[in-house]
């Protein structure tokens, strides 16, 4: 062992080490350069955040903003539907089928980007679908669409449906070149076996999808298409189709692959329930606690507090940038709830590694080697506590709906983001505030032990620093080693081909 590193027992007096201090020889100018630019990057990133700007005839709308970010029922109002299912006393297994209905019918929304809509049961017959974000109550039937059954028949005999909609599962509209725009179904086993029959046996046929209404069959057909080969699963309508045309056609077939029949009875808009001024509060209490935050973090901690304080502002700029990127994330008041969650949580995480810090430098190390083993020995705690949160949130998104979702998407990304500001932001800029200043022990409110209140705060830096190097040094060589080890391989492989092939190379 370095005897630099050995500590005399409690009750004996420690001298300082001979080491110089190596404070005067850190290069400062490029520490100030490299806190510079992360500064500058900080500015630009908040002005992207939080500031709406004008470039040249396009509107910039910030991170931060109704228009970036999708926002839910609660906060900016929406619409709502009821609709009932008429002689549901005369339909067997109708429980089975209308809650296969209403998953069907909260699938479709999540599929057009409504992942904050409800479809709930009303009494015994009916469904209740709220759909955040949507201003006219009309738009409802533009998004759902009127439920209807389908039936798919042949020209040759246009009495006798061959499909139904029990036997789509769902519709999709895309592109290709070969086809352009197209609709995809997707049939079910039951389905795909009739398809395979019908389509092998009336080759150069038409085939017409009709709605029906209460058993009523509407005069016009919503599609005609020829049936052009044997088609063994999921077929394909293509016609010419716009993109426009390709989604009102999946929508119309979608519309028609309930269990049961639908009829709208009622749809009117409602306003936001926690208020039109909800959001606002909740930023300005929001901004309040955040403001408190970095408060407690620089009194307590100084400058590793500041350091915590620039990482969360890098990490509020992510956060925000993600919110509005992420098509999946509709802002609701739960929404608001995980997104405060997570902050706390990523303020936890440098608590915990700045109280590792101390507990080092109290027990003799240097500030710089406080630093390194702070870090190291905070990490696993940091990451299993954080583990644990990922996969609670991992498992609301699978089995919870809604709000609860809602609520577990938010959380799960501001945990993977604290994970990383915590872990390489706020470390980076801790080890640049240490390399400009690693020997004054008051400016990261640290204090030694009884029995190393001797010792410099720097004393054993220099050790520190030949440790790190000689860790750089040793990974360079294993490196090296890797890649002799590869090119012998490599040699030895050669050659045994050339043996092999009666020795051509």
């Amino acid at each position: 062992m370095d005897n630099n590193r050995s500590l005399t027992g409690e009750g004996s007096s420690v001298k300082p080490l001979d080491a110089p201090p190596t404070h005067k020889a850190v290069k400062k100018k490029s520490t100030i350069t490299k806190i510079v630019l992360m500064g500058v990057l900080l500015v630009v990133g908040m002005i992207f955040c939080f500031v709406p700007m004008k470039f040249g005839l396009t509107d910039y709308h910030p991170f931060l903003s109704k228009e970036s970010i999708s926002l839910g029922l609660d906060l900016e109002g929406g619409v709502y539907a009821v609709y009932d299912v008429p002689n549901y006393t005369e339909i067997d297994n109708f429980e089975s089928k209308i809650n296969g209905t209403r998953s069907s019918l909260e699938a479709m929304l999540v599929g057009k980007g409504f992942t904050e809509a409800t479809v709930v049961r009303e009494g015994e017959n009916r469904l209740r679908v709220e759909i955040p974000d949507v201003e006219n109550a009309s738009d409802i039937l533009d998004i759902i669409g009127d439920p209807v059954q389908l039936e798919f028949v042949l020209d040759s005999d246009l009495n006798t449906p061959v499909l139904t909609g029990d036997d789509v599962v769902r519709a999709d509209y895309s592109y290709s070149a070969e086809n352009g725009y197209y609709v995809q179904l997707t049939l079910t086993p039951t389905g795909n076996t009739k398809i395979a029959e019908i389509t092998s046996a009336n080759i150069g046929e038409y085939m017409r999808i009709y709605t029906t209404r209460n058993g009523v069959r509407d005069d016009n057909y919503i599609s005609r298409a020829e049936i052009k080969s044997a088609i063994p699963r999921d077929p394909i309508i293509t016609g010419n189709f716009t993109e426009e045309q390709a989604e009102d056609l999946a929508n119309q077939i979608n519309s028609g692959t309930f269990s049961v029949q639908l009829n709208l009875i009622q749809s009117e808009t409602i306003s936001p329930t926690l208020g039109e001024n909800a959001l606002t509060y909740g930023l300005i209490a929001g901004l309040i606690g955040f403001i408190l935050v970095i408060a407690f973090m620089c009194f307590l901690y100084r400058m590793l507090g500041l350091a915590a304080t620039l990482a969360l502002l890098f990490y509020v700029v992510l956060y925000m940038f993600f919110l509005a990127v992420l098509p999946w994330v509709q802002l609701t008041l739960p929404g608001i709830a995980g997104i405060l969650l997570s902050i706390g949580m990523a303020v936890d995480a440098n608590i915990i590694i700045f109280e590792r810090i101390k507990d080092e430098y109290r027990n003799g190390k240097s500030i710089m080697a406080a630093y390194h083993a702070g870090f190291k020995k905070a990490l696993f705690a940091i990451l299993d506590s954080n583990v644990t949160t990922v996969i609670a949130c991992i498992l609301l998104l699978l089995l919870g709906t809604g709000s609860v979702s809602g609520f577990a998407l938010t959380l799960l990304v501001g945990v993977l983001l604290s994970l990383f500001t915590s872990l390489v932001v706020s470390r980076a800029i801790t080890h640049w505030f240490i390399n400009l200043n690693s020997h004054n022990e008051k400016l990261y409110n640290l204090k030694r032990g009884r029995q190393y209140q001797n010792l410099e705060a720097d004393a054993t830096d220099a050790a520190v620093l030949q440790v790190l190097q000689q860790e750089e040094e040793q990974k360079r060589q294993e490196k090296e080693e890797k890649q002799k080890l590869k090119e012998l391989e490599r040699n030895a492989h050669a050659a045994h081909r050339a043996k092999e092939t009666g020795g051509e190379a």
